[in-house]
């Protein structure tokens, strides 16, 4: 999906659009398939014929989740995947393994031995691959607002360096509110998470509640302890 620079989108749509997903597969047709599944998710969807070209993709863009097909010629996924894992600018990305392989847990071993989250065989079913792309773009888009937060945390402890009284106060409780927005949605994909035990994304989720929770110490910390009252008035 391209971008018009003439008629500027409003904010979720420009999320989504800020939300790309790398489909690696030597073969147009598989290609193809991938697009027409994850094409009702309304995110950017960056192909890549082989390992090479997906390392360069990676170089310049960021992305969500990884569909990488195990089996290519020249570089083939785990390969592909051991580079990327190898990588600190890649190296959290998920990526999914897509393979033809039947029967055969060896290869299901290897995927996840280089970082795989996860392991689909073909012919897999459409609606399953979509569900779980969807839950890697929502951790993704999780973690980018905790960024964010932490950003935020580090100019509000700047500006407390510098400034006194009531002023310092409020900024304290606008970040302790986004941060409770936040929190309450981690929550909800920890309860989902804790639901369904043997869900790829236990471990990602696990990773953003202890940031949720760094977070909220960070803030405490900021008000020696006390409840910072939102502009509700209430305790957060």
């Amino acid at each position: 999906m391209a971008a018009d620079p003439e008629h500027p989108q409003p904010p979720a749509a420009r999320e989504a659009a800020e939300v790309r997903i790398l489909l690696v597969d030597d073969r147009v047709e598989n290609l193809i398939a991938l697009e027409a599944i994850l094409s009702s998710l309304d995110h950017e969807l960056v192909r890549a014929r082989s390992g090479e070209e997906a390392l360069k993709a990676l170089l310049t863009a960021e992305f969500a989740v990884i569909l990488l097909d195990a089996s290519m010629p020249g570089m083939d996924g785990f390969e592909t995947a051991a580079r990327i894992k190898r990588r600190e600018r890649t190296r959290d990305i998920p990526i999914l393994f897509l393979t033809a392989y039947q029967n055969e847990p060896q290869h299901a071993f290897r995927g996840y031995e280089v970082g795989a989250v996860d392991y689909l065989t073909k012919p897999f079913d459409p609606w399953i691959l979509r569900a779980k792309v969807s839950v890697f773009v929502d951790l993704y888009l999780k973690n980018r607002q905790l960024k964010e937060q932490a950003a935020l945390l580090r100019r509000q402890l700047s500006a407390a360096a510098g400034t006194a009284g009531q002023s310092g106060g409020e900024l304290v409780g606008e970040l302790s509110e986004r941060l409770a927005a936040v929190e309450e949605q981690v929550d909800v994909l920890a309860a989902l998470a804790s639901a369904e035990p043997g869900s790829s994304a236990g471990a990602t989720i696990a990773e953003l509640v202890r940031r949720t929770r760094h977070l909220r110490e960070a803030v405490r910390a900021l008000t020696g302890g006390h409840p910072v009252p939102g502009r509700s008035g209430s305790p957060l």
